[in-house]
Parts: structure tokens; sequence; C-alpha cells
């Protein structure tokens, strides 16, 4: 049985021994065509892999939002909590947030200093 894993990137590659190998492109011809209306859809854009409806344009980017705190990718991920691979993609295009890091992240829109201090505040450890 051929194990396939599609990458973040869109290719597809196979698993064998513990290794991908990228499978060849397929030839145009036989290529399926994709059809209109998926694409035509004013809410999603192909950009955004994980864009759901709705969800495109009424965040501010997040390089804005971490360029308004003066802060590098590295900081603004500590103070979030998330690896700073997930702020590259979010800030590249790769990835769009969703759910709690979306609303996370509107926030910070609004005020961003309420956001840090709360999230600077350690949880007390139990004794």
């Amino acid at each position: 049985m051929q194990r396939l894993r599609l990458k973040a990137d869109g290719r597809i590659v196979e698993l064998r021994d513990g290794q991908e190998f990228p499978l060849a492109p397929m030839m145009p011809e036989l290529a399926m065509p994709v059809p209109v209306p998926a694409l035509a859809s004013p809410s999603i854009s192909p950009d955004m892999p994980d864009a759901t409806p709705g969800e495109t344009g009424a965040l501010p980017a997040v390089r804005d939002l971490r360029r308004r705190a003066q802060l590098t990718q590295i900081e603004f991920a500590a103070r979030l909590g998330v690896p700073v691979e997930t702020i590259r993609n979010w800030e590249q295009g790769k990835r769009v947030p969703r759910g709690p890091a979306r609303a996370l992240l509107a926030v910070i829109a609004h005020s961003p200093e309420t956001v840090f201090a709360a999230l600077a505040t350690e949880e007390p450890s139990p004794a």
C-alpha cells in the first residue's frame, strides 16, 4: 500500500522506510482541471491555505501587529507562547491564524499592552 503525505506547501510526497520521496508531477494532459466556482469565492483566497469563509480581511496582518509592538519574531512568538515558525508562516502567508490564535490577535490589535501584560503573568505553581 502506498502512503502519501500532503506537505504544507502543497506538494505530495510518498513515505517509504521513514523517508519522503516527491511524487513526479502529473502530465498536463492527465491533470484534473480545477472547477472555476471553487476559486471564484470572494472570501476564500487560493493564497491562504487555511482560510475559511469570513476569515479574510478583518484581522490586521500579523507582521503589522508585531511591528507596532516593536518586537522581533522570536520575541512575539515567546510572548504569545507559540513556536517562531508559526509566526513566520503567518507573516509569509503560508498559514492563516485560526480559532483562539485569531481571537488573541484581534484583541492584540486593540490593546496590545493589556494582552502582553496578561500573558506575562505566571500561574502560581502548586506547593
